[in-house]
C-alpha cells in the first residue's frame, strides 16, 4: 500500500464552503472577516475551542473561529455530516484498502494464516509462515493512517476528538490475537457511527463486536451445566467455563463504575447472561461475526442487580445492556468521564451533576449531553482554559497543525507515538489510556517531547529511520512498518500508475517549522514569557523551543 501524503496547498484546496455551516478554509477568510480584529476575549475562547474541540489550531483557524463566534463554531461541530470531507482526504482514505473488508474477510484471513503457520511449524520448526504477521501489519497500518488522516485533516474535529475518547472508553487492544485485524473494523462499526448518538446503540455496537468479544474473552465463556457442545461454526472447540472478564468491565469500565453499586454475585451472574455470545468462525457471507449460540447459554434463572432475570436465550443480554444504559450510576460514570476529558483533571461536580441530568432525560442522547457539556459556563470559565496536560497524541497532532506541515507521512508517526509512550491501540488494559496531567507528566516524557520538538522544527521526524530490530518495540512493532528514507521510493520500487501524484508528493523533504508562523497560528497559546525567550534565541532554535515550552504542553 502506497503511503498517504498530504501537502499544504492540497490541504487548502480541500476546504470547501459548506452552503449551510458557512464552514471556510482556515487561509481563506473574507476580505470583510479581514477587515475587523477579534478581541483578546473571543481570541483566547477561539483557542480553547480549537484545543478542546479539536487537536488545536491550523493557521488561521483562531481569527475564523473568533469571527464565527463560540454558539456557531459549537453548532456546527456537533452536526459534521453537513461538512464535507476534503477530497483529497476522502481518497486517501479510500485507498485504505482493508478498511473497507467484512469482520467475517478479516478473520477468515487471520485464521487461515494461522492454520498454516501452525502446519508449516508442524513440519520445520525452522519454516515460518509471515503471511499472517504482513496480514496484521497492513490492517494495523491502515487503522492508524485512518485515525490520523482525519484527525490532522477533518474539518469535523469534533467527532474526531470524541472518536478518540469513546474508544478509550470501550478499549481493545491490537496486540491480542485475533484483535490484531480488527482495530479499522471496531472503530469505524462499533465507535464511529454511534459518537453523538444514543449511548445505549454504542454499547450493544460494541458487546456484540468481534474484537470485544475476543479481548475481554467472551467468545470462550460457556454457560455452567451446558453442555457446550459445538453448533455449527461455533467456537471454541472445548467448553471452556464461565468468563467473567467482560461482565466485570461492562459494569466497572463501561457503564456503572467501580462504585456503581453491583457486586461480585453481580458480575457472575451477568456472565451467565452473556453466555453464548460468541464468533461465528464459519461465515456463510455475512458482514458481522458476531453468533448467539443456545448450546452455550446458561439456561438458568439469573438474579442480577436485585432483578429476577428469567430464561430468555439472547434476549437476557439485550435487557442487560438496556438496565446498564438507563442506570442512574452510568449517567454519573458517562457524565464524569466526559467533564474531565473536556474541562478539568477534576471536574466541577456542578457540571458532573448537569450533565448526569441530561443524559438520565434524554436517554443517553450524547449528542444532547455533549451539548449541553459545550454550552454550559463550567466549560467556558477562564479557569478551564489551558488547565490540561496533553497526552502524547494531542500533542503530536497539535504540532502539525500548528506547524502547518507540507509533507505528511503517517507511517513515521506510529513510531514517534510509540516513543511518546501512547501507541495508537496500544493500551493494553481494558480501562484504556489516561487523560490527567499525573499520567502524562514526568522527566521523561517531557525529554522525549523536547526530542521530538528538536528534530522535528529542524525538519526530521523521529523514527523515520527505525531499525526493525531496535530495542524495545512491543507488540505494536507491527504497527511500525520501515517508512523510507526521506520518503523516497526504494531503489526498483514499481508504484501503480494511478498514484504518480502521491509519489511525486512522497519525493519532497520535510520542512523546516518556520518560528514566526507557529507563533502567530497558535496565539495566546504561548505566553509573554516564552514568547521572550523564543525572540532572544538563534532563529534554528525558536521553533524547537515553542514546540517543547510548558505553554505548548498545555491545553
Amino acid at each position: 500500500m502506497s503511503e498517504a501524503h498530504l501537502t499544504r496547498r492540497s490541504a487548502l484546496r480541500w476546504a470547501l464552503a459548506s452552503a449551510a455551516g458557512g464552514w471556510l478554509p482556515w487561509g481563506a477568510v473574507s476580505a470583510q472577516a479581514q477587515a475587523s480584529v477579534p478581541t483578546p476575549a473571543a481570541t483566547a475562547m477561539a483557542l480553547h475551542l480549537s484545543q478542546r474541540l479539536g487537536y488545536g489550531p491550523v493557521p488561521g483557524q483562531l481569527r475564523h473561529v473568533s469571527q464565527q463566534g463560540w454558539q456557531a463554531y459549537v453548532n456546527e461541530q456537533l452536526e459534521p455530516q453537513r461538512l464535507p470531507l476534503p477530497a483529497e482526504l476522502s481518497s486517501a482514505l479510500a485507498g485504505l484498502k482493508t478498511l473497507s473488508w467484512s469482520q467475517t474477510e478479516l478473520i477468515e484471513q487471520y485464521r487461515r494464516f494461522t492454520k498454516e503457520a501452525r502446519v508449516a511449524k508442524q513440519q520445520d520448526e525452522a519454516k515460518g509462515n509471515p503471511q499472517r504477521a504482513q496480514l496484521a501489519r497492513q490492517v494495523g497500518l491502515e487503522a492508524g493512517e485512518a485515525r490520523v488522516l482525519r484527525a490532522l485533516y477533518s474539518p469535523r474535529q469534533l467527532e474526531e476528538v470524541l472518536v478518540e475518547f469513546w474508544f478509550n472508553h470501550f478499549n481493545v487492544f491490537i496486540g491480542k490475537g485475533l484483535c490484531r485485524v480488527l482495530m479499522g473494523s471496531y472503530e469505524q462499526q462499533a465507535i464511529r457511527p454511534f459518537v453523538l448518538g444514543r449511548f445505549r446503540d454504542m454499547l450493544g455496537a460494541t458487546a456484540k463486536h468481534p474484537a470485544m468479544l475476543f479481548y475481554l474473552d467472551n467468545w470462550m465463556s460457556v454457560g455452567t451445566g451446558t453442555p457446550g457442545a459445538r453448533a455449527a461454526g461455533d467456537q471454541p472447540k472445548k467448553p471452556s467455563g464461565l468468563n467473567e472478564n467482560y461482565a466485570r468491565e461492562l459494569m466497572e469500565l463501561h457503564t456503572l463504575g467501580v462504585d456503581g453499586g453491583y457486586t461480585q454475585r453481580d458480575v457472575t451472574e451477568l456472565a451467565r447472561i452473556f453466555t453464548g455470545w460468541g464468533l461465528n468462525m464459519r461465515p456463510d457471507g455475512d458482514d458481522s461475526a458476531f453468533q448467539f449460540a443456545p448450546r452455550r447459554h446458561d439456561p438458568g434463572e439469573k438474579e442480577w442487580l436485585g432483578r429476577r432475570i428469567k430464561p430468555q436465550g439472547q434476549a437476557e443480554g439485550e435487557l442487560a445492556l438496556d438496565v446498564l444504559a438507563k442506570h442512574p450510576s452510568t449517567a454519573r460514570h458517562i457524565s464524569r468521564k466526559l467533564a474531565q476529558y473536556f474541562v478539568a483533571d477534576e471536574p466541577p461536580a456542578s457540571l458532573v451533576d448537569k450533565l448526569a441530568a441530561r443524559f438520565t432525560q434524554t436517554d443517553g442522547d450524547l449528542k444532547v449531553v455533549t451539548r449541553t457539556l459545550l454550552e454550559s459556563p463550567e466549560f467556558a470559565a477562564p479557569s478551564a482554559q489551558g488547565n490540561k496536560f496533553k497526552p502524547p497524541y494531542r500533542y503530536l497532532l497539535s504540532a502539525l497543525r500548528a506547524a502547518d506541515t507540507q509533507n505528511i507521512q503517517v507511517r513515521p508517526l506510529v513510531a514517534v507515538l510509540q516513543r511518546l509512550g501512547m501507541p495508537l491501540f496500544g493500551s493494553p488494559t481494558p480501562d484504556g489510556y489516561k487523560y490527567t496531567e499525573r499520567a502524562w507528566l514526568s522527566p521523561d516524557a517531557l525529554q522525549s517531547r523536547v526530542s521530538f520538538a528538536t528534530a522535528f522544527a529542524a525538519g526530521r521526524l523521529p523514527g523515520a529511520q527505525r531499525d526493525d530490530d531496535e530495542p524495545g518495540m512491543n507488540e505494536m512493532r507491527d504497527m511500525s512498518d520501515k517508512p523510507r528514507k526521506n520518503a523516497k521510493p526504494e531503489q526498483g520500487e514499481k508504484r501503480p500508475k494511478d498514484n504518480q501524484a502521491e509519489a511525486r508528493m512522497a519525493q519532497r523533504r520535510w520542512e523546516e517549522v518556520d518560528a514566526d508562523a507557529l507563533l502567530k497560528t497558535l496565539g495566546p497559546a504561548i505566553g509573554p514569557k516564552t514568547r521572550a525567550v523564543v525572540e532572544q534565541s538563534e532563529p534554528a532554535l525558536r521553533a524547537a523551543l515553542i514546540l517543547g515550552s510548558p505553554d505548548f504542553m498545555r491545553y
